[in-house]
């Protein structure tokens, strides 16, 4: 949350927040003052049988996340979210479904996230690195420099990257979900800017 630039007060988005780990962090960061929406698209709801709607709900149950909002709702969600009106979105491990499905889909998504952010808005990005030639869809996994090259087209800067997640026992060739791997894959950390 320090290195993607998260302060108390802030409105903020967690981008396919599926089971909403990332938006309880978020709300515990940006505190009362602060607004986390909670954005799943709908398809995403119904993966695993449902899981990650059941997740979600048990999580927000009780206003017990009294500064959160759940947008079910694919981007740009201009209807709950207001253009230019986020400090700082976090899309975590989910970059590369996004790209993977269609490289196309990449920028498209890159761009939604951009006119939700203020001007000098952040897009804080986390996910499994990937070997270039690699079967990274079935490995559940992305090369950094795709993100980067779709983050550009996009319109954003890039301001900051961190190896605060990398593991360099993970030579990017196993799936992410590989028991031996679970939890400790080498994963890229991004920190890409709007400008002002």
């Amino acid at each position: 949350m320090q290195f993607f630039g998260v302060k108390p007060g802030m409105t903020t988005v967690d981008i396919i927040a599926l089971g909403g780990y990332v938006t309880e962090v978020l709300s515990v960061a940006v505190g009362p003052n602060g607004k986390v929406y909670a954005q799943n698209p709908p398809i995403a709801l119904q993966l695993r049988d449902g899981m990650y709607a059941k997740a979600i709900t048990e999580r927000l149950a009780n206003n017990r996340l009294k500064n959160v909002v759940r947008v079910d709702a694919d981007l740009p969600a201009t209807a709950q979210i207001p253009p230019g009106s986020v400090d700082v979105a976090i899309t975590a491990m989910n970059y590369h479904d996004v790209r993977n499905q269609n490289p196309a889909n990449g920028p498209g998504f890159l761009k939604a996230v951009y006119m939700m952010l203020k001007p000098g808005g952040v897009f804080g990005v986390t996910d499994h690195v990937g070997n270039d030639g690699a079967d990274n869809a079935a490995l559940h996994r992305i090369p950094k420099h795709f993100l980067l090259e779709d983050a550009k087209a996009a319109g954003f800067t890039i301001d900051g990257e961190s190896d605060m997640l990398a593991h360099a026992a993970d030579d990017h060739t196993k799936v992410v979900f590989d028991p031996t791997l679970r939890g400790k894959t080498d994963q890229f950390v991004v920190r890409l800017r709007k400008p002002k």
